[in-house]
């Protein structure tokens, strides 16, 4: 399983009116963030893709419209976390079916304070049940939203239990002292921060590039920052892209991103998330417009 590397979309999902997902408009943005978006690849149906919103058989529908869509699948990966452990595996054996090149594990997230052998025994589960071959398997530390973390002690056991199928992890905890750690500690994984500002220390301390929410926006100063790290362009373009992040955290974060797409494609059914999340107010929208009009985003996509 080919591994993934370099500056990942935390792709958002658009909906319809009645809130089910729009696969027409999912692929397109996915075939962009890929091309013009200035991606190296797609996570699918993660937090900025408002997974746990969906039900099972809304996220396997989205997958599988995206795998049948000509999209190079060697190039994607997806959430496949869920509370039940049955449902973890379904979305985890059909994004290895579907060709995937990785499925993001969120930890079992309901019960609190799990003991470090019980979570490496959850994940034991899952790789039993799906079966080690030719699954790429990455793990979710967003403990600010599950309230469990992935302890690097886990990690390390697991990825000495399945070398080859534990392939990396997603650290959105904002915790750049994790992500070093980690990286140092288990180097046989591919480790990925969750900001744009990291990207200039990639090869410094090991990590594989990023997953972001923002990258939806900031694709291609990301771009530049990874693929030409240590250059004079490469720190310049981390700067921008940084302060394109910092502008859309403004307001509430995957509205902030949903509406900059709906802006950059033309097209204000974008806008709309999914409840419990809501669309920015008027007001909201100012203020993010504001703050965008004084970073590099107008020059990015014309605006």
């Amino acid at each position: 399983m080919p591994r993934l590397t370099g500056v990942i979309a935390a792709a958002a999902t658009p909906l319809r009116d009645d809130l089910s997902i729009d696969h027409e408009r999912l692929v397109m943005h996915c075939r962009w963030l890929l091309g013009d978006g200035g991606c190296d690849a797609v996570n699918l149906l993660g937090t900025t893709g408002e997974a746990t919103s969906f039900s099972l058989e809304q996220r396997l529908a989205a997958m599988r419209v995206v795998a049948e869509a000509g999209l190079p699948m060697h190039r994607f990966m997806v959430g496949t976390g869920a509370s039940a452990l049955a449902d973890a595996v379904r979305l985890t054996a059909e994004a290895k079916a579907l060709g995937f090149a990785g499925a993001l594990l969120l930890p079992p997230f309901y019960y609190k304070g799990i003991d470090d052998e019980s979570l490496a025994a959850y994940v034991d589960t899952v790789i039993d049940r799906v079966g080690a071959e030719g699954l790429g398997l990455y793990l979710y530390h967003i403990p600010q939203n599950t309230g469990v973390p992935w302890p690097i002690e886990v990690v390390a056991r697991l990825a000495e239990r399945h070398p080859g199928t534990l392939a990396g992890l997603k650290d959105s905890s904002g915790d750049i002292a994790y992500s070093t750690d980690l990286a140092g500690r288990v180097p046989g994984i591919a480790v990925f921060p969750s900001s744009e500002a990291t990207l200039g220390l990639t090869k410094e301390r090991g990590f594989a590039g990023c997953i972001s929410a923002t990258t939806n926006v900031t694709g291609p100063l990301a771009r530049i920052a990874f693929h030409q790290a240590g250059s004079p362009e490469a720190e310049t373009a981390v700067a921008a892209a940084a302060a394109v992040r910092a502008a859309l955290s403004t307001v509430t974060l995957v509205a902030a991103v949903k509406d900059t797409v709906a802006e950059i494609h033309g097209d204000a059914a974008w806008r709309r998330p999914h409840p419990p999340l809501r669309p920015l107010t008027e007001a909201e929208r100012r203020t993010l417009r504001e703050a965008l009009a004084g970073t590099e985003y107008p020059q990015l996509f014309g605006r």
